[in-house]
């Protein structure tokens, strides 16, 4: 190989190890659709989304939805017609630090449960995404606080939602 295409290839090892150990951003990122007028709707329900697997977790981030969208003056129907349609997906990945050091002993770099969860507030005909909210967060190893550690989430979630006035 000359010298050139060596050059070449050390680059290319050069970027793609940036681009590799660059760490994912972490926290709350609200879109909200600036053309919606969102002071007419009253009234939301839920469409199936993609769950999270633990019941307890799920019903429990359906709670904390439900208390933010009434916080901010819409009302919860069972089923169609209702003003909005309110969905939330959920994933659970395992990122690994691989700027840290290994841990004493180990070949392994440091790896930690990463939770993304999403809430999407749609209008029900056109399904048109009115409001989005994406939260990557690490998770909490104790079970016992996940639930707490998705309910600050969800009201940071919320923050942001256009007809919101001020938090208590």
């Amino acid at each position: 190989m000359g010298g050139i295409g060596l050059a070449v290839v050390l680059a290319l090892v050069g970027v793609l190890h940036t681009h590799i150990t660059v760490m994912p951003k972490y926290g709350v990122k609200v879109t909200v659709d600036k053309r919606a007028d969102f002071s007419r709707h009253k009234t939301y329900c839920w469409s199936p989304g993609w769950k999270v697997f633990d019941r307890a977790i799920d019903e429990g981030i359906v709670a904390a939805v439900d208390r933010e969208l009434a916080a901010v003056g819409l009302a919860k129907r069972d089923s169609e017609p209702a003003d909005l349609i309110v969905t939330y997906a959920s994933l659970r990945r395992t990122d690994v630090d691989l700027r840290a050091k290994k841990p004493p002993g180990s070949l392994v770099y440091p790896e930690y449960p990463v939770g993304t969860l999403i809430v999407l507030v749609r209008e029900p005909v056109t399904l048109r995404e009115l409001y989005r909210a994406r939260a990557d967060i690490k998770l909490e190893t104790d079970p016992s606080k996940l639930q707490g550690q998705f309910d600050d989430v969800v009201a940071q979630m919320f923050e942001r939602y256009p007809t919101r006035k001020t938090r208590q």
